[in-house]
């Protein structure tokens, strides 16, 4: 038996730009939203610390095999100088069920996160929007720069952290290589008043925004309210939204924090596969809120790890 391809993050990023990333999670959506991908629940193991390891089964199509991701999240790991994300993706053959691939799992979460955040803006952001805010300058905060910048013809990004060295560095970066006026603020709320889409990029287990901040008509994306306990925003985004769009509504009402501590009825989430398709309205009017919670789910990977399989072969 050939042994399968590995692909490492340099890899992975040479074959798998943004434009390409960005339709693998529309490809991934798609088939989500069509009831077309066989997507199981993840699997959460938990650790001290508040380590987590999670796995993520999918199949995206009968023509595509299945794949599966173990990764880990260590927020502990920053004390030490290594990433909080690692893990690996495994590919079988849609025919013989062999290994046809493994790939570096924190390479492909970072590119399919961001690029599924772009889709997600793509199709229930106001088209005309110009302001991008980012809360968090790591690793994810940075990909969202560059995905959404893809989708919209930004003019002005306002990113905020913490901490004073790493947002300034993300903002000088993102400047030179986008093109963009990217201006490091002092706080949150200053990065947020006035734009039109606020990506949240932090594991935050206290809201890390208000309502009263948010300009009319914006679109909250959140990508790190990914367990019940983590919570960037509060109730009063949530509930006056005019759309509450879910990656996956079974994962979300279990496991997405402001989702999990809102009372929302089922019917009243809509997933962004279901809008895609047309089975869902998304937004209904340029005025209202509207908020995306993802939470991640293995349609997402096998998307982006068969893009990459599929784009290497030439």
């Amino acid at each position: 038996m050939t042994a399968p391809r590995f692909f490492d993050a340099d890899e992975i990023g040479a074959v798998l730009g943004v434009d390409a990333a960005i339709e693998s999670q529309r490809r991934a959506f798609r088939a989500l939203g069509a009831k077309t991908a066989v997507l199981p629940a993840k699997t959460h193991v938990p650790g001290p610390g508040g380590a987590l390891a999670l796995a993520y089964p999918c199949r995206l199509s009968p023509d595509t095999g299945p794949v599966c991701k173990f990764i880990s999240f260590n927020p502990g790991n920053t004390e030490y100088g290594l990433p909080s994300i690692h893990g690996l993706i495994v590919a079988l053959d849609p025919e013989t069920g062999a290994p046809v691939a493994v790939l570096d799992g924190a390479a492909v979460t970072t590119i399919r996160t961001s690029a599924a955040s772009a889709v997600a803006v793509d199709v229930l952001a106001n088209p005309d929007v110009t302001e991008l805010a980012v809360l968090g300058s790591g690793v994810q905060g940075v990909a969202h720069v560059r995905a959404i910048a893809a989708v919209r013809p930004l003019e002005t990004v306002r990113i905020h952290s913490p901490s004073e060295e790493h947002r300034t560095r993300a903002a000088r970066e993102l400047s030179q290589e986008l093109g963009l006026r990217v201006i490091a603020t002092d706080d949150a709320e200053s990065a947020v008043r006035g734009a039109g889409i606020v990506a949240l990029c932090t594991v935050s287990t206290e809201p890390v925004i208000r309502r009263e901040w948010l300009a009319t008509g914006c679109t909250v994306i959140s990508i790190g309210s990914f367990e019940p306990h983590r919570r960037e925003v509060g109730r009063d985004v949530v509930e006056p939204a005019g759309a509450v769009v879910v990656d996956h509504r079974e994962t979300a009402l279990s496991h997405a924090g402001p989702i999990v501590d809102a009372p929302l009825a089922e019917p009243e989430l809509q997933e962004l596969g279901e809008v895609l398709v047309g089975s869902a309205p998304g937004r209904r009017a340029p005025e209202d809120l509207v908020y995306y919670n993802s939470t991640g789910v293995g349609v997402q990977d096998a998307a982006a790890a068969w893009a990459v399989i599929e784009r290497s072969r030439g």
